[in-house]
């Protein structure tokens, strides 16, 4: 039998840094330039070490699958341990992950899911109201504070939203600590901020926590069933465990769906012909919008998932090996680092035809694409908000053209230049009242 292949570097390998610098300068051009020279499997090399970068669907299924077996979250992103207790969900061992999932996994479910929506589209008016008539705002940084909004109403209640408490920016410092590069001993400002803003959060959702058993069941919200959550053995589930996962749930829904739902208005207001048909959608629902309503909103919904495959916000998605595996007859040895990426992968022509296109009639044509889509993530670690996501975007969108004409003033905005999460840069929108 025949030794597996070793797994060759890209060109372009810069003194020291590697790919470092180009990784986060313009990392589709990297990694496609990657596939260009040596297929879906390759190699980077960065600062003390190199990275394996997988492409494509099978490997796309490979890492999802060997995650928690064969490949590590917990080692592959040590900056999370300095923002979350290291027993908690990706961190803890498989079975208590799978015990806190559960938890959450019913709040984003069916009637439940379906009830996030008065509270969407109630943040979304409110959020409009603010903008008046006519104007100009810059995205994604305008959605920010409305999509912190919609989270603080759906798992905290209207009450807690309406609090003094700067969610919003206690959350961006908080989300400072997500820093793959600087070592956490630093004592780095914005990782004392980070540490700092983390220490505040969450002495106030333990006050939320702390008041909401005390008001003995009122509300039966979200935040309700969650201050009661037991796991299935009937154990209580810890505040500390709670606490976290409403960090998590808040934090990471925030970074994902604030650049996701730029993105998705960017994308229309660059193809009217796309805008004016969600626009048709969304002005055929008469009244308050509900599930059923979102539902019908069938082309804003290919085209909010056109965005994510052009502009997933999780441009890379990174593991460790803690055993030997292989990748297509390649070899990656324990230790080694391995990226997927979301942005490369979806550009792939093999696998989404015309792939640099804006084309969300795709999806009608071929829907066997959307399954390749990992912009949130697959298998058991795929994200469990997704669902939440992608009914915050289309209600607050639909919304949006419901009541406004907009000019991009910024026609080519591009993907921020940081390791972090993909949002575009700064962009202009002059906005209208229909």
């Amino acid at each position: 039998m025949a030794s597996p292949l070793t797994i060759p570097v890209v060109s372009g390998a810069r003194p020291v840094l590697g790919h470092a610098l180009e990784l986060v300068k313009d990392p589709l051009g990297l990694l496609l330039r990657g596939h260009r020279e040596h297929g879906a499997a390759f190699q980077l090399r960065l600062p003390l070490k190199r990275a394996t970068v997988l492409l494509g669907p099978e490997h796309n299924k490979l890492v999802f699958d060997e995650t928690d077996h064969r490949l590590s979250i917990r080692a592959a992103y040590p900056f999370f341990l300095r923002m979350f207790s290291p027993d908690f969900y990706f961190f803890a061992p498989y079975e208590d992950y799978r015990r806190q999932r559960q938890v959450v996994l019913p709040r984003f479910q069916g009637p439940q899911l379906d009830a996030y929506v008065a509270v969407m589209e109630a943040e979304a008016e409110r959020f409009m109201d603010g903008w008046g008539d006519r104007g100009e705002t810059s995205i994604p940084g305008s959605f920010g504070p409305l999509v912190m909004r919609v989270a603080a109403h759906a798992f905290l209640g209207e009450r807690f939203a309406e609090t003094t408490t700067d969610w919003f920016g206690e959350f961006r410092r908080f989300s400072r600590g997500a820093d793959y590069l600087t070592p956490g001993w630093l004592p780095a400002p914005h990782l004392v901020r980070s540490r700092a803003a983390g220490k505040r959060i969450r002495a106030r959702l333990q006050e939320i926590i702390t008041r909401r058993r005390a008001a003995s069941g009122e509300g039966g919200d979200f935040l309700d069933a969650f201050v009661k959550a037991e796991y299935e053995d009937g154990t209580p589930v810890p505040d500390a465990i709670l606490i976290d996962l409403i960090v998590m749930l808040v934090w990471a829904g925030h970074e994902t769906t604030t650049g996701q739902l730029a993105w998705g208005l960017i994308d229309l207001l660059r193809h009217p012909e796309e805008l004016e048909r969600v626009r048709g959608e969304a002005d055929g629902i008469a009244g308050p919008l509900d599930a059923k309503g979102v539902r019908r909103l069938g082309h804003l919904d290919r085209c909010l998932h056109e965005s994510e495959r052009l502009h997933p916000v999780a441009f890379l998605m990174v593991r460790r090996a803690a055993e030997a595996l292989e990748a297509g007859g390649r070899e990656i040895p324990a230790g080694s680092v391995v990226m997927l990426s979301p942005m490369a992968s979806h550009r792939l022509d093999s696998e989404f035809p015309d792939p640099h296109r804006y084309r969300p009639d795709r999806y009608v044509e071929d829907p066997a694409q959307r399954s390749r889509l990992i912009g949130f993530g697959g298998g058991l670690h795929r994200c469990l908000g997704i669902r939440f996501a992608y009914l915050e975007m289309s209600v607050i969108v639909a919304k949006l053209v419901q009541r406004y004409e907009f000019e991009l003033l910024d026609p080519d905005p591009q993907p921020v230049a940081r390791t972090g999460a993909k949002w575009p840069e700064p962009t202009r929108v002059r906005y209208r009242r229909r």
